[in-house]
């Protein structure tokens, strides 16, 4: 099939007629981004996907696909036909003899994890949470932390996209090579993934071991960390000197997962119910935040387990947050850091989230965080429903002076020219792009900032 297919006609400068038919509402799970498209539709098959993509650009409508809205910016944002993951699921294939796994665009990871599982597989690595669908994880460059593993665009070894006029595109390495590249992390630019095959392996054991240390202590010794860890991360709580480290390895086991217990205690009860209400009397009280803060980090306690990997790499969050997070060199990463801590320290920013560390190896996806050098992430949240503006800008601005490349699924003010001259492949993803929806059906104001027209 072609990797060229046409526009259906569409001008980029003709505007997108309104359905007049009744409208919806959708809210992202943070509750910052909300839209009221014109169409929604939920088709469960490909073929179904392709025809609703193909009636919506003949009727001038802008289309984009939503996951379950864990991303914090207006990515997936349209005035024209949303299109709902939740009836295109399911694993369509394990092929235990490539060593892969094909499944829809909808399906969640919690559902991908879980079913690889079962079967006695495993995704490498992944982030730490598994309620996005597989498409918008992708889609928006998702990551957990890794010394050689990297992203989960990066182990994704084909995938199906339906393309503006509602054809469909397969793409490997071999075939339709150039799109597969940037497709993988194509931010919905590019057109809308239906499937997706990830490379998996025999599952394994990991230990973690988690504890505490001081800031000072995990930044002298970062790249010691980095280097003797197969996984390594670490939280600082603002305000204080206490940071959480958790050191993630394989194992030849035996398994001894968390007491249910002990994780019930941990992960639900202190994790969630005990920060949800930390969060909400800091909303209420800012003024009470930094003591809060010193309270939690002394109450931090080691603890080692072994288990199979989405248990180890993942955990349940229910408190509701934004985020913003950038990509720097990791050897810029105990630089910033340190100067983000000064910047708490030396303003009345009342900060009751911790601020997150992680690593990624290098890779070769044109829009990819991790693209061409060694990575480090930091992330900075606040509690959903507090003022933000200050402390992101003034982090941002500290972050950027250190070569960082935002996260795309994550709150940023960064535009095209800043990007471009961040991502050596740019200018290569616009002229797939341009090549693949020169009218645009899947444009919106967000890829408009980020992309350029």
């Amino acid at each position: 099939m072609s990797a060229q297919p046409t526009s259906s006609g569409r001008s980029s400068s003709r505007p997108p007629r309104r359905n007049r038919g009744t409208r919806t509402t959708w809210q992202n799970w943070a509750g910052n981004v909300a839209m009221a498209p014109a169409r929604t539709v939920a088709p469960s098959t490909t073929d179904g996907l392709a025809e609703a993509v193909r009636r919506a650009a003949e009727d001038g409508l802008h289309v984009k696909a939503v996951g379950t809205g864990h991303s914090f910016t207006a990515a997936a944002v349209t005035d024209g036909m949303l299109i709902r993951p939740e009836r295109l699921v399911g694993i369509r294939k394990l092929d235990r003899e490539a060593g892969t796994v094909t499944v829809a665009a909808g399906t969640p990871l919690k559902h991908l994890n879980e079913t690889l599982s079962a079967a006695g597989y495993s995704l490498t690595n992944m982030g730490d949470i598994m309620e996005q669908t597989v498409s918008g994880a992708v889609s928006t460059g998702t990551h957990g932390t890794g010394r050689t593993s990297a992203s989960l665009a990066a182990q994704v070894t084909g995938l199906e996209l339906v393309c503006a006029d509602g054809s469909l595109l397969r793409c490997d390495a071999h075939e339709n090579a150039d799109v597969f590249e940037a497709a993988r992390l194509g931010l919905g630019a590019l057109g809308v993934i239906s499937e997706l095959t990830f490379s998996v392996e025999p599952e394994f054991l990991l230990t973690a071991r988690e504890e505490p240390m001081t800031f000072e202590q995990v930044t002298a010794d970062f790249e010691q960390l980095f280097a003797e860890n197969e996984h390594f991360e670490f939280y600082w709580f603002p305000h204080t000197d206490c940071c959480n480290t958790k050191r993630n390895n394989r194992s030849d086991g035996p398994a001894k997962p968390l007491p249910r217990v002990r994780g019930w205690i941990d992960d639900e009860l202190l994790s969630n119910g005990v920060f949800q209400g930390v969060c909400s009397l800091g909303a209420a009280a800012p003024v009470a935040v930094p003591s809060m803060a010193r309270i939690a980090g002394r109450a931090l306690s080691a603890r080692t387990y072994t288990d199979v990997p989405y248990r180890v790499f993942t955990s349940p969050r229910r408190v509701r947050f934004i985020e913003m997070e950038y990509a720097l060199p990791r050897a810029e990463v105990v630089a910033a850091l340190w100067e983000l801590k000064q910047l708490v320290e030396r303003s009345r920013l009342q900060i009751s989230f911790p601020v997150e560390v992680r690593t990624a190896p290098a890779d070769d996806i044109p829009l990819s965080t991790a693209h061409g050098r060694e990575t480090a992430y930091i992330a900075v949240h606040m509690y959903r429903g507090s003022p933000h503006e200050t402390y992101f800008t003034e982090a941002e601005r500290i972050l950027t002076a250190h070569g960082g490349r935002p996260h795309w699924g994550k709150l940023h003010s960064r535009d095209a020219e800043y990007l471009a001259s961040s991502y050596p492949r740019f200018g290569e993803f616009l002229g797939i792009r341009d090549r693949l929806d020169p009218g645009r059906v899947f444009g919106n104001d967000y890829l408009r900032r980020v992309l350029g027209e």
